[in-house]
């Protein structure tokens, strides 16, 4: 992949996340009826909806400001969580994939952001000793 093509998918999918985050976290915060349908149908009481909306809202601007690698390192945890949780708990309800389509979309996109991020976003190396040996020529 070319540095152009990951900057391209880096920026597309994080601005896709972000917006997802905002727009999810302000619906939640606001307690709108289709957010209160939708946690009661899952099972869920409506101050899941205040607790989520909360975390997204600071987690959207994190992924979006430079610098902050290790925010950002949670930021994408929390995503995943979040987005894998809605996944699992639409499938435990007996939902069909339209159920639970965006919220899988959102969790690939928060991978793909996370792997395509630049290195000023990044917290440090996952294989540092392969990293070393490969300057060193070792590999």
């Amino acid at each position: 992949m070319t540095v152009k093509m990951k900057t391209v998918a880096y920026w597309g999918m994080t601005g896709l996340l972000a917006f997802a985050l905002i727009a999810g976290g302000i619906a939640e915060l606001l307690h709108l009826p289709a957010i209160d349908a939708g946690m009661a149908h899952l099972g869920y009481p409506p101050y899941v909806a205040t607790i989520l909306g909360v975390w997204k809202l600071p987690g959207a601007v994190v992924l979006l400001a430079p610098r902050l690698p290790r925010l950002k390192e949670w930021a994408y945890a929390g995503v995943v969580f979040d987005m894998t949780g809605a996944v699992a708990s639409h499938i435990a309800s007996g939902d069909t994939l339209m159920q639970f389509a965006w919220p899988l979309l959102f969790a690939v996109c928060g991978v793909v952001s996370w792997a395509t991020r630049p290195d000023s976003r990044v917290l440090g190396t996952l294989f540092p000793a392969k990293n070393i040996a490969l300057e060193a020529g070792a590999i």
